[in-house]
Parts: C-alpha cells; sequence; structure tokens
C-alpha cells in the first residue's frame, strides 16, 4: 500500500511539474545495439514563477534496455537556472516545492528540481536530486536566481 501511494504521488506531482523540452544530447559510450549512452541537456519554465528557465543536464542510458526505457538512468544531474525575462509570481510558492519531475527508471525512481525561496536574501533557490522508494542518492546540484526589486511580487 505505501508503493502504491507513492507511485499516485508521483503521478500527482508530475501532473503539475514544469515539461521540458530537449536542447541538445552528446553520446559518452557507443552501444553496438541501441541507442547510446547520453547527457541530455533540457530546459524547463518554472510554472509558478515567469521569467525563470531552468537547463537540467542528466545522465540517459542507452542500449537495448534504454531504446526500450527499461533501463535505470544514474542520478548524475546538473542544473542551472537564470532569469530569463521579467519575473512574477504566478502562484504561492511554497518552499521544497517540485517544480519539475521524470522517471529515470521503469519504475520508483526520479530526478527532481524542488524550489526554495530564501526571502532574508531574496533569491530562488532550485535543487535538483533523485529520488528512489528503497534508496536515494545523495548526488545533488543547485542554482540560484536572484529576484530584482520591485519584482516576484
Amino acid at each position: 500500500m505505501k508503493y502504491l501511494r507513492k507511485i499516485v504521488c508521483i503521478g500527482l506531482l508530475a501532473a503539475s511539474s514544469a515539461q521540458a523540452e530537449e536542447i541538445g544530447s552528446v553520446s559518452t559510450v557507443f552501444k553496438m545495439l541501441g541507442p547510446n549512452d547520453k547527457i541530455v541537456v533540457e530546459a524547463f519554465d518554472d510554472p509558478k514563477v515567469t521569467g525563470v528557465t531552468c537547463y537540467l543536464s542528466r545522465a540517459k542510458k542507452g542500449g537495448i534496455s534504454g531504446g526500450l526505457g527499461v533501463a535505470e538512468d544514474t542520478s548524475d544531474a546538473s542544473i542551472a537556472c537564470r532569469q530569463v525575462g521579467p519575473i512574477a509570481f504566478t502562484g504561492k510558492i511554497k518552499d521544497g516545492e517540485t517544480v519539475f519531475q521524470k522517471d529515470t527508471s521503469l519504475l520508483f525512481k526520479t530526478i527532481q528540481v524542488v524550489r526554495f525561496h530564501d526571502t532574508k536574501r531574496d533569491v530562488l533557490v532550485y535543487l535538483v536530486y533523485s529520488d528512489r522508494i528503497i534508496e536515494g542518492s545523495p548526488k545533488n546540484s543547485i542554482s540560484v536566481v536572484p529576484i530584482p526589486p520591485g519584482q516576484g511580487k
């Protein structure tokens, strides 16, 4: 029952998270059969903060299992978020809110980006990490976007 609850929560979060667009990729390991292992660069806009785009690079397994979507991607990821226009909040901002999520295995493993608002310094902090029902990964990366005076209200 606990696992089913996690799957339902993941599905609900994915429905409210941003969708990524692939910017490009590079091959890291040649595979004779199926696609090569890659590093993929994707971009997504924060769904509740206009004017902020995040760029995520992550490892993606190739081969036959990767081509069929059953391989488990590693937890390696990096993020860079930037102001690309005037910043405005389009909804209530909650610390630790998931703004992007993607499955990185057939079952139970996801890479996700959560947002925090450091009100003292008036910056948005984006954290990317990978989790799994049984065992997560301590690999993570952050990016910070300052909110210019008079914006973000």
